[in-house]
């Protein structure tokens, strides 16, 4: 099993800055993707950012330019900067990460999530 544990969230006024991590842990052979997902109330989830093996990122238009997506491979950890925030950013937020287990099946596993409240 893969277990993962976020940190960082928290409230904030609008144009602060927040740093969220998530680290997994368990029986993992290896990590793939890893990326943040966020939802709000009465929304559905939506894709933040994501970061592929090789470092190449992706993001939702909504977060271009304020939020930057990082990965420490020797940690098996996937950070989130978010600075400029917006109310609109307020959301619990979850990361995701699709990781080889040392059975060598695949699966994509989510956080806890973690709150982020932006106030204006």
């Amino acid at each position: 099993q893969v277990q993962l544990v976020e940190s960082g969230g928290g409230l904030v006024q609008a144009g602060g800055s927040l740093r969220l991590s998530c680290a997994a842990s368990g029986s993992i052979f290896s990590i793939n993707a890893m990326g943040w997902y966020r939802q709000a109330p009465g929304k559905e989830r939506e894709r933040v950012a994501g970061i592929t093996s090789g470092g190449s990122t992706n993001y939702a238009d909504s977060v271009k330019g304020r939020f930057t997506i990082s990965r420490d491979n020797a940690k098996n950890t996937v950070y989130l900067q978010m600075n400029s925030l917006k109310p609109e950013d307020t959301a619990v937020y979850y990361c995701n990460v699709r990781a080889r287990t040392t059975m060598l099946a695949t699966y994509d596993y989510w956080g806890q999530g973690t709150q982020v409240t932006v106030s204006s």
